[in-house]
């Protein structure tokens, strides 16, 4: 079977022998890099440049937010039930992801007893002293606390805060916290990631990848307007305590959501986009809620992002992909499916999707055929 992942043992972020800081990026292996287009240079080219433009030249740029999020669409994301017979779920499925990339998950089996008591313990994070937080959750890219600073250019948004935790929520002293709920509700979460992983590929038309080749990450974020660091991922689940509007950006450009209260939204990222050979839609980073002028303190975020190991490839997981040139001499095989993107290691990948700021152009695109 093709795989995702070159080392099947599941290893996880925070493993101390990550190969590099957090100041400045890993030098790239010549072996890995893919062929840059043009194209992909020219947008590079563009985005560095725009983002050294001094203040004054800067304040025509789109990337403000503000006016962005006051003119995004009202979306109703359809809901979907694993509890469906197989037909009519896999069909959901195909609809959901080919057409918008993410969807409301119902009828699950993580109570909202436990999301209250693991928003609890979430929440008791922020309230910490900030030498405590540094001291329990040391910056290990990914993983560990930071605060991302406010836009200089986006009055309207708020410094963000984040905690970034293994499938275990694991601190440097546990005795000093009680996670236990936080824990179980990561595992819950966790658990559902991976039969929707496996139900996507069986709609979709991908090869399932093996649950050792993936890996889980607990994303707590409090801030308002503005969707703090990215990171990529093949699934994320997004449980709402509250009824809320989110903010997403998809294929098709930001989208506002309302999500029901307890409801879990699944957005679909860049790793399932690339397993699929493009047929998935996918929403840049995590949803972050919209100040709608009521109570904005309560701005908290937990999202469970099914992802890869560090050392894994992307590649496409459609079985008999061919070149685009085998595709276009295939004569009347209309079975034959053009590659879409060159493999590329998840490291280099991630680390560049996080530290930049990639608001004008897909950072997938550098990787296409």
């Amino acid at each position: 079977m093709a795989s995702s992942a070159e080392k099947p043992h599941h290893q996880h972020h925070h493993m101390p022998t990550t190969p590099f800081g957090t100041t400045a990026a890993p030098p790239p292996t010549p072996a890995t890099q893919p062929n840059l287009t043009s194209e992909s240079t020219t947008h590079d080219f563009l985005s560095h440049l725009l983002h050294r433009l001094p203040p004054a030249l800067s304040l025509s740029l789109p990337t403000r937010r503000s006016s962005t999020l006051s003119s995004s669409a009202a979306t109703t994301p359809p809901m979907i039930s694993l509890s469906d017979p197989t037909p009519s779920l896999h069909s959901a499925l195909l609809s959901a992801s080919t057409k918008l990339g993410f969807f409301h998950l119902t009828q699950h089996a993580v109570s909202s007893h436990l999301a209250l008591s693991a928003e609890s313990a979430a929440a008791s994070l922020f309230n910490l002293p900030d030498h405590q937080k540094q001291l329990l959750f040391p910056n290990n890219w990914p993983l560990g606390h930071e605060i991302e600073d406010e836009d200089d250019d986006d009055e309207s948004s708020s410094a963000t805060e984040s905690f970034c935790l293994d499938s275990s929520c694991s601190a440097e002293s546990a005795n000093e916290l009680d996670l236990d709920s936080l824990r179980e509700f990561t595992h819950e979460l966790e658990k559902l990631g991976f039969e929707l992983v496996e139900e996507l590929a069986s709609a979709v038309g991908f090869e399932k990848p093996g649950r050792n080749e993936l890996c889980s990450l607990m994303w707590i974020s409090e801030g308002m307007n503005k969707p703090g660091r990215v990171y990529p991922y093949a699934l994320g689940l997004h449980y709402q305590i509250r009824a809320q509007k989110q903010s997403l950006l998809s294929d098709s450009g930001w989208a506002t959501v309302t999500r029901p209260a307890h409801s879990i939204l699944v957005t679909l990222g860049d790793i399932a986009h690339v397993w699929s050979n493009g047929k998935m839609k996918k929403v840049r980073g995590r949803g972050f809620p919209i100040n709608s002028g009521d109570d904005v303190d309560d701005c908290m975020t937990m999202s469970l992002l099914i992802t890869l190991p560090l050392e894994s490839t992307v590649s496409p997981l459609v079985i008999g992909l061919v070149a685009d040139r085998e595709c276009d001499s295939a004569g009347d095989d209309r079975t034959s499916e053009a590659r879409l993107f060159n493999s590329f290691p998840f490291e280099e990948y991630a680390w560049r999707v996080y530290h930049e700021r990639l608001h004008l152009k897909d950072p997938l695109i550098r990787y296409r055929v």
